[in-house]
C-alpha cells in the first residue's frame, strides 16, 4: 500500500479539518519541528498551540471590522495628564474588559471633545482583544437604523442586531434631540441587553437632563434605571483637545478663570 501523501492533499485535508492556519505554515512548522528534535507530543501540541493563536487572530480581525468602529483609537494613545478627572489605574482596569464579563454597563459623560469617543472605541477595542463581540454605532444612527426598522417588517432582526453582541457602545448621546416617537425604542434595546450585554454610552448631557433629550421623563427614566443598576459613571472634566490645539495656535482666545471654573460646575 502506497501511503504517500503530496503537499498539495496533504494541504487539502488540513482545509477539510479547518485548520488553515497549520496548513498556511506546515513548511516551517516542520522545519521547525526538525531543528528542534521535537517528540510526536511536542509536535503535535506545537500544531495545536499554532492553529489556536490563528484562530484567536482572525477572530479578532473578524470582530474588529464586525464592530464598525470610524476609527483607531487605543487606550495608550489617551492623554490623561489632559484630562486629570480621568484616572489613569481606573482606565487600565476598564481594559482588561472584566466590566464586559459581568455584564455591567459604563457611562462617558462630559463636554464635546475630551475624549469620550477615544475612550469609547479604545475600550471597545480592549474588549474585542479579550474575546468580546462588539457593536458600535451613534446615537442619532442608532434612532434612525431602529425608527426605519420598526416602520417595516425587520424590526425583530434589528433588536436581535443590537442585543446580540457582548458589548453595545452607543456614541454621541444627546448631541441631537431623539424623537419622540422614538425614544421608547431605545428603551426597547436597553431593556433587551438588561442583565445579558453591556452598554457603554458616552454622552454631553448629564442624566439629569436625559428627560429633555428624550421627550420623555417616564422612558428616560426607565432607561436609566436599567442602565445604572450595574454599572460605572465617569464625568470627564476638562477642555476640549480641540480647542486647546487651537488656542496654543492663537485661533481662540485664552479661557478666563471664571469660564475654566463654569465648565468645571457643569460635570
Amino acid at each position: 500500500m502506497n501511503d504517500f501523501v503530496n503537499d498539495e492533499q496533504l494541504a487539502s485535508w488540513l482545509s477539510d479539518l479547518r485548520l488553515p492556519g497549520v496548513r498556511d505554515r506546515l513548511p516551517s512548522l516542520l522545519d521547525e519541528a526538525a531543528r528542534k528534535r521535537l517528540s510526536l507530543r511536542d509536535f503535535v501540541v506545537l500544531l495545536c498551540r499554532h492553529e489556536l493563536t490563528s484562530k484567536r487572530h482572525a477572530r479578532v480581525l473578524r470582530r474588529l471590522q464586525q464592530a464598525r468602529f470610524p476609527m483607531v483609537r487605543e487606550l495608550d494613545d489617551f492623554d490623561c495628564k489632559a484630562q486629570p478627572s480621568v484616572d489613569p489605574d481606573k482606565l487600565r482596569d476598564l481594559g482588561t474588559a472584566r466590566w464586559v464579563a459581568h455584564g455591567d454597563n459604563l457611562l462617558l459623560l462630559g463636554p464635546p471633545g475630551v475624549g469620550k469617543t477615544h475612550l469609547a472605541i479604545a475600550l471597545g477595542r480592549a474588549a474585542i482583544h479579550e474575546d468580546y463581540s462588539v457593536r458600535y454605532v451613534t446615537a442619532s444612527t442608532l434612532m434612525t437604523t431602529l425608527m426605519r426598522a420598526h416602520d417595516t417588517d425587520q424590526w425583530d432582526v434589528c433588536l436581535r442586531g443590537f442585543a446580540k453582541p457582548h458589548l453595545l457602545v452607543i456614541d454621541e448621546f444627546g448631541y441631537l434631540p431623539v424623537p419622540a416617537s422614538a425614544a421608547h425604542l431605545l428603551f426597547q434595546v436597553v431593556a433587551e441587553r438588561y442583565e445579558s450585554g453591556s452598554v457603554l454610552l458616552t454622552s454631553n448631557q448629564s442624566i439629569g437632563d436625559w428627560g429633555q433629550v428624550l421627550g420623555d421623563e417616564v422612558v428616560a427614566t426607565a432607561i436609566l434605571d436599567r442602565l445604572l443598576h450595574h454599572s460605572q459613571v465617569i464625568a470627564i472634566r476638562g477642555e476640549s483637545y480641540r480647542l486647546r490645539e487651537k488656542r496654543r495656535a492663537g485661533l481662540v482666545a485664552p479661557r478666563s478663570p471664571t469660564e475654566a471654573q463654569e465648565r468645571g460646575k457643569a460635570w
